[in-house]
């Protein structure tokens, strides 16, 4: 606690103390703390056996008004340091405890007899520890937010037995998994799934040693038999792709011509992997019946033994703050707030909450929704019909069963399919009522395969783009010059492009394919098909677009979006505040949070970060930036953002222990690990924004100060617009600027800087939620 807050405490304490209804209010903040609601009425009545004051450490035994009972260390309304708390429905931890919250190492039981015995952080079972399930599982090594990650060796009730690499509670990495009957497998996995390279050894003494899919080979790999005699091919379920040659060893009496390779698939089948035990209740989720708000008759609130406040929450402050007025009726929440600015340095501006930390963040009004549909009539309705009947066209004609492994050829940007449309109709088009056209496919076996590896339905995505349903085109171009249609189902987005960064994606297009092929988190943008349409008559215009996945596309409201680069020239919405709604696209100067992923998280981001920024400036690619939608979970009914924390001067939690809102389906979503598959790097991620704070001097920093107000969110991000090559125009562009302009501010750098300035940028605007 720092002095300014030592001294607001002290000017509340004397204050309080002048009345003896204010005697009363601090006996139930500050002093003893009575759990019963009738203590109020009968103090005698009172099953607190603590012995101090609120400011002391101590030892305290209390039955709490719900049933529940805690026994152990007390400081300041807290637990703190070692005991236990035992809940009503039978759930216990024993252990150390940090201002309310499980920290450092403890035990945790349930009532069915499971157990987990090891390290907590926040809440969470987090660090090395042992779970012992009532079924009989065990499970010894790391964890992460209740979710084993990184090694550990868990034994399964029926005999099964995995050691190896875990990621968010499934297998993922190098591990050996051991069948009761014998057979084991060692190997790569993946969702906790065999997959990768790998060998698969049968209890008889046969052996699969290849690549695996989906728990099954596919791919090279080969099969042998003890006396020596091995299957050398490429395996797959589909017979079609299957193929191999059997040698018979010298050892063999007779060869075993008639041996099917189905019956490896056959025999697979039974190696089920043994789900393990579900959890009921996750400690993070357990509730503590020993906090209170001053706001509302001081109704005790529960507070989940990661600090966070469980439900009912209208004002965030009458939760956040230990008080409310001090004797003479000051608002002391506003005295607070006045501190925070002054030891901030920041300067009010009355009428913009990016300078003035004591305006509450509003969520942005609604707005239309983006897009005008291209009916009969529209200038572009003709250039629709020709669009769609290509897209159907090229991803419904029947092509044979390709492998991820692809030619060289396949990426020769010479491999493209010229098709003609007639109004009449053809052998290979239907009739249509558009003007004759005809339709180019760019090499349409990567994209393809590229739809394929992104598991795209082809049915799924004809409907999509060639449904009843009608395209609809953004109101304007963006800067480019290029036009944008987004379908129905907002699934996809089809952009408009010039002759050159069509040359920079057939260029690139292998570099991309063996990129995103190898890192399936990657946060580059998806594309899925590259083509042309040319009009037939005296203009012989031609069209060039690409489709690319939509990456705000989510069934949350996207409420902040923002399109971010590191430069900060130009860097600034021209909106004014009025006409900024929830599809206004801002940027970096507009930019007032830091984003704050989980532990996991954060690191995997940093490391894919790095590998996409590494591929664009092999690519010589610049003026990419990361698109970022945020949805506020909290939202009160004034349209007020709600946030999860109290704000301090320096930019932390004023103790680690401030209450959180609830979050429930966050936790929900760790008891059944597998629904983590919805949540990927990028998409339907659970984090935290932290707001910051501009000064008005300094209004063009990219990043603004700290300031330790949170609030809960689900992220979605991603790299866009990756095919602009550091060409003639942008050398003259960065040379023209550079003598006006700070050349650290242009946007139009050398692949290079921009690479290095935009990861710099990034790394400071995201950070590891502690």
């Amino acid at each position: 606690m720092n002095k300014e807050q030592s001294s607001v405490l002290r000017a509340w304490e004397a204050t309080v103390r002048k009345t003896q209804a204010a005697k009363k209010r601090a006996n139930s903040i500050f002093g003893t703390i009575s759990m019963a609601n009738a203590a109020e009425d009968d103090p005698e009545d009172d099953h607190d056996k603590s012995v101090s004051i609120s400011g002391d450490a101590h030892f305290a035994e209390k039955i709490l008004p719900n049933g529940d009972y805690y026994t152990g260390h007390w400081y300041d309304n807290f637990p703190n340091g070692q005991g236990k708390y035992l809940w009503t429905d039978g759930c216990m931890y024993v252990g150390e405890w940090n201002r309310g919250k499980t920290m450092g190492r403890g035990r945790f039981s349930w009532p069915s007899g499971a157990t987990y015995e090891g390290e907590f952080k926040s809440g969470y079972m987090d660090g090395t520890g042992i779970y012992t399930g009532s079924n009989g599982d065990t499970y010894k090594g790391q964890w992460v937010m209740n979710l084993k990650h990184g090694h550990g060796l868990k034994n399964y009730s029926n005999g099964d037995w995995y050691d190896g690499e875990w990621r968010r509670g499934l297998q993922e990495g190098h591990g050996k998994y051991q069948w009761k009957d014998g057979d084991h497998y060692v190997g790569e996995w993946k969702n906790g799934v065999i997959c990768g390279k790998g060998t698969f050894v049968w209890s008889n003494g046969n052996k699969y040693d290849g690549y695996w899919e989906d728990g099954m080979p596919k791919g090279n790999g080969t099969y042998q038999w003890p006396d020596g005699s091995f299957y050398v091919g490429n395996w797959s379920k589909d017979p079609d792709e299957q193929n191999g040659t059997y040698y018979p060893s010298e050892s063999s009496l007779a060869a075993n011509l008639e041996w099917d390779p189905k019956h490896v698939f056959n025999e697979l089948a039974d190696c089920k992997i043994c789900p393990g035990e579900r959890v009921s209740i996750l400690p993070s989720q357990k509730k503590l019946a020993i906090w209170y708000s001053t706001k509302g008759g001081d109704k005790p609130r529960r507070m989940s033994v990661d600090g966070r406040v469980s439900v009912g929450i209208e004002r965030p402050f009458d939760k956040m703050n230990m008080w409310e007025t001090d004797g003479d009726g000051h608002d002391l929440g506003e005295v607070r707030r006045d501190l925070d600015c002054e030891l901030l340095g920041v300067h009010h501006d009355d009428t913009n909450p990016k300078f003035n930390l004591g305006l509450p963040l509003k969520a942005p009004k609604p707005g239309k929704r983006q897009g005008e549909t291209i009916s009969k009539g529209h200038k572009n309705y003709e250039l629709m019909l020709n669009l769609q009947l290509g897209i159907r066209h090229s991803a419904g004609r029947p092509a044979p069963a390709t492998s991820l492994d692809l030619k060289a050829s396949a990426f020769d940007p010479k491999e493209k399919i010229w098709t003609r449309f007639p109004p009449e109709g053809s052998k290979y088009t239907p009739p249509h009522q558009s003007s004759e056209f005809k339709w180019k496919d760019y090499c349409p076996v990567v994209f393809r395969t590229l739809r394929k590896l992104f598991k795209v339905d082809p049915a799924d995505y004809m409907i999509s783009i060639c449904g009843n349903d009608a395209l609809r085109e953004l109101s304007s171009p963006g800067k480019s010059g290029s036009f944008f249609y987004l379908t129905d189902d907002d699934r996809y987005m089809i952009k408009t492009m010039k002759k050159s960064e069509v040359k920079v994606l057939l260029r690139m297009l292998s570099a991309y394919y063996n990129h995103v092929r190898s890192f399936e988190n990657t946060l580059v943008i998806k594309y899925y098909g590259l083509h042309c349409v040319k009009l037939t008559g005296p203009t012989q215009k031609k069209v060039r677009f690409i489709i690319m996945g939509n990456l705000l596309r989510s069934e949350y409201t996207i409420h902040r979006r923002f399109d971010l680069k590191g430069s900060s020239l130009g860097r600034i919405t021209e909106k004014p505040a009025s006409e900024i709604d929830d599809t206004t696209i801002l940027k970096d100067l507009d930019l007032n949070f830091i984003f704050k992923l989980q532990k996991a998280w954060f690191q995997e981001f940093c490391r894919q970060i790095d590998r996409d920024c590494e591929f664009l400036e092999q690519e010589r690619t610049m003026d990419y930036s990361l698109l970022v939608g945020l949805h506020f979970r909290e939202i009160s009914t004034h349209g007020e953002l709600i946030p999860c924390g109290r704000r301090t001067p320096s930019g932390n939690s004023e103790n680690e222990s401030a209450p959180r809102l609830s979050r429930t389906d966050v936790d929900q979503l760790l008891l059944d690990p597998k629904r983590w598959a919805s949540i990927k790097l990028g998409a339907n991620m659970p984090a935290r924004v932290e707001r910051t704070i501009r000064k008005p001097e300094s209004e063009l920093q990219l990043v603004g100060e700290q300031t330790g107000e949170c609030y809960e969110v689900v992220m979605f991000f991603g790299i866009i617009d990756i095919l602009q090559d550091y060409d003639i125009t942008k050398k003259l562009e960065h040379a023209y600027k550079s003598i006006h302009y700070d050349p650290t501010s242009i946007s139009a750098v050398d692949p290079k800087q921009y690479s290095k300035r935009f990861r710099d940028f990034i790394f400071r605007v995201f950070a590891e939620d502690t």
